[in-house]
């Protein structure tokens, strides 16, 4: 079996290779066809995914992991066509290598196609509207990788954080070490998600058939401000944590108010080891200062 890996360097993509390196996860092992896999690792300086030429010449895999995206949410408000050129040219790029050589695609999308609207949880069948520049990016690149290739996973998640580059939990333990108090936003509800269980999760859809859009993030559902509030509880830090809202805390790119995902297809198709939210956090509190 040959794998790529494209966006490598990132948090998700470091910890899928870690993952098929060690051959389990924290959540388990990972199936026994990827135990000899041959795996190929790049990011922009191997390969450009806006290419397309460059893409359609690099190779044949059997299963292409794409990790990479612009994922700077207020920037592609100002950025709008770079990001476009990643999360949507880029996306398609892949998914027509994946027709060509009969590979498989699982692709990572995000909470962000949808407009938080919606008071219940959002499963993978309703409307996507998305109301930001990233979210209107990465809608694309769903829509460009359905019209070029069959065998292709588009997993939805959110929230994410892990032990490799910068994320909210990092962020938040650092800012509330530093200070007595902090103000987080307790109007926005969301899936915490820990990059270990997600990648677990795409390589079990890999090496099924069961091809189709999935969402995949942690399990509960909780505002910014109690998430917050939870890393520094677990990190044992001496910091209040008060809300906020939305309106007192404005960004230039607009937030769903409600984006908590459910895992309907994850659970017929593979399986939903997805762990609670809170039981995930702090296993990675436990094991952050070991892994990253």
């Amino acid at each position: 079996m040959r794998v790529l890996i494209t966006g490598a360097k990132g948090q998700l993509g470091t910890q899928l290779a870690r993952i098929l390196q060690n051959k389990e996860s924290e959540i388990g092992h990972i199936p026994a066809c990827y135990n000899n896999a041959e795996v190929v690792l790049c990011d922009v300086q191997e390969l450009d995914i806006t290419n397309k030429d460059e893409v359609l010449a690099f190779g044949e895999f059997d299963i292409i992991f794409n990790c990479a995206a612009y994922t700077n949410v207020n920037k592609c408000e100002t950025e709008e066509d770079f990001a476009y050129k990643i999360n949507a040219v880029g996306a398609e790029n892949l998914a027509l290598l994946a027709k060509k050589t009969g590979a498989k695609l699982v692709h990572i999308s995000t909470d962000y196609v949808f407009d938080g609207e919606k008071t219940d949880i959002y499963s993978e069948d309703d409307e996507c509207c998305p109301v930001s520049a990233y979210g209107r990016t990465k809608r694309a690149g769903e829509e460009k990788i359905i019209s070029a290739c069959d065998k292709y996973f588009i997993v939805r998640t959110a929230w994410l954080y892990g032990y490799y580059g910068n994320n909210f939990v990092k962020t938040i333990r650092k800012i509330a070490t530093e200070n007595d108090s902090i103000k987080v936003v307790a109007d926005q509800f969301g899936n915490p998600t820990n990059v270990c269980d997600l990648a677990h999760h795409m390589l079990l859809l890999g090496v099924s058939d069961k091809y189709g859009i999935y969402h995949c993030t942690g399990k509960g559902v909780c505002s910014w401000h109690d998430f917050a509030t939870e890393i520094v509880k677990v990190f044992e830090i001496d910091c209040d944590v008060k809300k906020c809202t939305t309106e007192e805390y404005p960004t230039p790119a607009k937030r769903p108010k409600n984006s908590a995902l459910s895992h309907k297809n994850l659970e017929s198709a593979v399986g939903d080891y997805m762990r609670d939210w809170k039981e995930a956090l702090l296993c990675f509190a436990k094991n952050v200062d070991k892994e990253s």
